[in-house]
């Protein structure tokens, strides 16, 4: 990055994405409750095709929270790029991990723990290779990327998974499998962060004196963002309600993760100006990520007991317990001496009396 400006840009875009895993986060939490509330009460489920929790107070919090997650996400694009802006989600699987624990009673167990870090960890590396000079600064540019003949096919094949996800897997699958309706958020999400960086650029040559709302592209972003963002919001709702939330908010993370990484690469080449070290340290960071993910998912209901331990912390363990055994055996076989004698010397006075 060159200049005060750009390090400006670069540590706000960075202040606005770790707000926004904060608020986002916290969203989940607020609209797991309400829909678990709406399903005490016998009202139709989201999951079921149900929309009774648009009267549930606590789901619209939930609501308010991520749009304020979101807006700060979209600022945080409009400064920072998508491959630095992105990665920072894991965040909100922390608070969302460690708030679901808390209030809505779901266990986090040590594999859960050891994940959340991970997933800090994997972030970090993330942010420290990730390009830090931004590759579209006008709406001109951003029209010559949406051109380009890579991204209309990677756009064609995320609307059409999207719909075979949505009327062949759905109705089959949705029930069972956490990763269809994800996969449904996630896909359109790539598209949805699209729209977001280039409202972002038409709001900043807004603000600079540009007349940014004569031209066509910004309009038509915006009601794309609109239509993706209520498609995700839908899904992500059925997700929530039929599966538990530290279950859906990581396979959103790595799966939406993932498609923004790709569509980044594809619109912005972004990738393109990152030198082989900065190359390796990013996906190293996502695999880090993933790991973590993996972690936190895989063993979120199996204890933490002796039995998971390495062989050789098992054997030591074991010897110890056999000691302590070994032990309270030991002291068990003194404690009969002095009755045995008493019984004896009581046997003996019997017997003088006798005769």
């Amino acid at each position: 990055m060159g200049g005060a400006g750009g390090r400006a840009g670069f540590y706000m875009g960075l202040g606005l994405a770790l707000a926004s895993s904060a608020f986002i986060g916290g969203s989940f939490i607020l609209k797991k409750k309400g829909l678990v509330r709406l399903c005490r009460r016998g009202r139709a489920r989201a999951g079921e095709g149900g929309h009774a929790y648009l009267q549930e107070w606590l789901w619209w919090a939930g609501l308010l929270c991520m749009g304020v997650g979101e807006a700060a996400n979209f600022a945080a694009y409009a400064f920072a790029p998508a491959t630095l802006v992105t990665p920072l989600g894991a965040l909100s699987v922390l608070v969302s991990a460690v708030l679901s624990s808390t209030f809505l009673n779901e266990q986090l167990n040590v594999h859960g723990k050891i994940g959340c870090i991970l997933s800090i960890l994997g972030s970090t590396v993330m942010v420290i290779h990730a390009p830090q000079e931004e590759e579209v600064s006008s709406l001109e540019s951003m029209a010559e990327k949406l051109k380009d003949p890579g991204f209309i096919v990677f756009a064609v094949c995320v609307l059409v998974t999207s719909l075979l996800l949505i009327f062949v897997a759905g109705p089959r699958y949705g029930q069972n499998n956490v990763l269809v309706y994800v996969l449904v958020c996630s896909t359109i999400g790539s598209l949805s962060v699209s729209c977001v960086k280039g409202l972002g650029i038409a709001l900043k040559e807004l603000f600079s004196g540009k007349p940014v709302l004569k031209e066509p592209l910004g309009w038509v972003l915006l009601v794309c963002l609109v239509i993706c963002i209520s498609a995700q919001i839908n899904y992500l709702n059925k997700a929530l309600d039929i599966f538990n939330t530290s279950v859906v908010t990581p396979i959103y993370y790595v799966l939406f993760t993932t498609a923004v990484m790709m569509c980044s690469a594809i619109l912005f080449k972004e990738w393109q100006h990152m030198v082989l070290d900065n190359v390796i340290g990013t996906i190293s960071g996502f695999l880090t990520i993933v790991s973590g993910i993996f972690l936190l998912h895989a063993f979120r209901d199996m204890p933490f007991t002796p039995d998971l331990l390495p062989l050789f912390l098992q054997q030591g363990s074991a010897d110890h317990a056999s000691w302590r055994s070994a032990d309270r055996h030991q002291s068990c076989q003194h404690q009969p001496l002095l009755p045995s004698e008493d019984k004896g010397s009581q046997s003996m006075e019997e017997e003088g009396e006798s005769m």
